[in-house]
């Protein structure tokens, strides 16, 4: 991170990624739940290219941004309507004093860390776009039966999910 544009960016994605992961935690309708998660990975995939991970971006937002999501969704469409609101429970306190707890024990360890550069040296000659070219060769060379059965798998369950919960017209 040496320019001054790319170290404003990183913290501007910082700071929406814990404001709509805050969000997340603070919505009372579902739906807004899950767009302020989509937001929250967004940003996610945002400090992943400031950190010039570019696969791990696009991973990120195929699959976090895209992917579960639309399975949020399925799974609120699903559910019927009174089971939808986001109410209060007896572990709202409980669990903010916990994630409160974690988010300092997290914070103590990352300003004690000695963050040096240990692997600089070793990964200097290596290029991201090497990495991401054998991931997608091994998919779609080497595993991609695996790769196939898995999506056909994944097709199978949604459909037996919508017909199972699915109600019955009467004849």
């Amino acid at each position: 991170m040496d320019s001054a544009g790319i170290i404003v960016a990183f913290w501007l994605l910082s700071a929406i990624a814990v404001g709509s992961a805050v969000g997340v935690f603070l919505a009372r309708n579902l739906i807004h739940a899950v767009v302020l998660l989509v937001l929250s990975f967004v940003a996610t995939a945002g400090l992943f290219v400031t950190l010039s991970a570019d696969f791990i971006a696009a991973a990120q937002v195929l699959i976090y941004a895209g992917a579960i999501p639309v399975l949020m969704v399925f799974a609120v469409m699903l559910t019927p309507l009174a089971g939808r609101d986001n109410g209060n429970s007896l572990y709202v306190v409980p669990g903010v004093l916990l994630g409160g707890a974690f988010a300092v024990i997290v914070a103590i360890v990352a300003i004690d860390a000695e963050w040096g550069a240990a692997g600089a040296a070793t990964l200097a000659g290596q290029s991201f776009e090497t990495t991401a070219d054998a991931i997608g060769d091994a998919l779609l060379g080497r595993y991609v039966l695996a790769f196939e059965v898995a999506s056909v798998l994944l097709l199978a369950a949604l459909i037996g999910a919508i017909v199972l919960v699915r109600e019955d017209e009467p004849a």
